[in-house]
């Protein structure tokens, strides 16, 4: 009986053993299935991450393969273009035409008025010996679009104010016969006023 005590011990000592292991196995069966859960999620969630990208990809490469929105204008489109500029800049001459033959004729209206008197302007010269007499009265002119200093003494002289080109020059220095700024006054000497 001894021997049967000594089995039923060993035997219920193996079984309580084995149920103590179960339940450590157990406990770690369960650790790992977790573990495993968890993997398991976060590989769908990459899995679906890696769609979403594969997604954008594909939508990007057709986008590059597809022919960009044309946004350069057609030959015919620039034919129309460049017709309708030159009818603009032929309209823009005629405008030019227009206003240069009003400033002429304003000139012309403005020409038979009585010329306004000025003071003598100062002139200083370079050369002390330098002899030229500047008459003390004249006239103020506004140069107008066309201009040229013949003209402008042409204009005066057909006034009555007998004065030359070369004395237009002297009575304002610095002024550049081949450049008049329209707008711009110059004094006109009248040689008969004394």
């Amino acid at each position: 009986m001894r021997k049967i005590s000594l089995w039923l011990f060993i035997l219920t000592f193996t079984v309580c053993a084995a149920r103590g292991q179960d339940a450590a196995t157990q406990q770690q069966i369960d650790k790992l299935y977790g573990q495993i859960q968890d993997l398991t999620e976060a590989q769908a969630a990459q899995n679906k991450k890696l769609e979403a990208l594969d997604k954008s990809i594909g939508e990007l490469r057709e986008k590059l393969n597809q022919p960009a929105a044309s946004d350069s204008a057609s030959t015919e489109e620039l034919k129309k273009l460049a017709a309708q500029v030159q009818e603009i800049d032929k309209k823009r001459q005629d405008d030019n035409k227009q206003v240069l033959k009003a400033i002429e004729q304003i000139s012309k209206a403005g020409g038979n008025s009585t010329p306004v008197h000025r003071a003598t302007p100062t002139v200083s010269t370079n050369d002390p010996d330098s002899t030229a007499t500047i008459p003390q009265k004249g006239y103020e002119y506004p140069i107008v679009a066309g201009d040229t200093v013949s003209s402008i003494a042409k204009a005066y002289r057909a006034q009555g104010v007998k004065v030359t080109t070369e004395q237009i020059l002297k009575a304002n220095p610095g002024l550049n016969p081949n450049s008049l700024i329209v707008g711009k006054k110059i004094f006109i000497p009248d040689p008969n006023a004394k």
